[in-house]
């Protein structure tokens, strides 16, 4: 255990957040995620939720702020619906650190799969909301 550091952080997780480097994106992928076929590195959570992992996570790294959205997550498949709730928890732990990002995008499925394939890294999570996945993009991190 590491103090100021989260439980939730496996240290193959928090090794590979170290590694990343400026635009470097890292998956949040929900349980049903096919992260194994799209290619990066996979590191698994299961059992844990999207939103506490964000909340670990987002202490440790800025998010770029030179791009629109340096959150993105998957886009409803047309006819299917969105729960609002999985977005607004996932903002709540965004907003505790970095209040001042930009909305969330929302990626078509299949691009959003191709740029996963593009990732540093993806975390399968047992998280079980439907759309439930997110994308982070690394800003560069401030020496405070």
């Amino acid at each position: 255990m590491l103090i100021g550091i989260s439980p939730l952080l496996s240290p193959e997780l928090l090794a590979t957040l170290s590694r990343m480097g400026h635009g470097d994106e890292i998956v949040l992928a929900d349980a049903h995620f096919p992260g194994e076929s799209v290619g990066p590195p996979v590191i698994r959570a299961d059992g844990l939720q999207v939103a506490p992992l964000l909340d670990a996570i987002l202490p440790l790294f800025k998010l770029d702020s030179f791009i629109d959205h340096p959150l993105n997550m998957m886009a409803p498949v047309p006819g299917d619906l969105l729960d609002p709730v999985v977005e607004a928890t996932y903002r709540a732990e965004v907003d505790k650190h970095w209040p001042d990002t930009p909305s969330i995008g929302r990626i078509e499925r299949f691009a959003f799969y191709e740029r996963a394939k593009g990732a540093f890294a993806v975390v399968m999570t047992g998280e079980t909301a439907k759309y439930g996945n997110i994308i982070l993009t690394k800003g560069v991190t401030p020496i405070s």
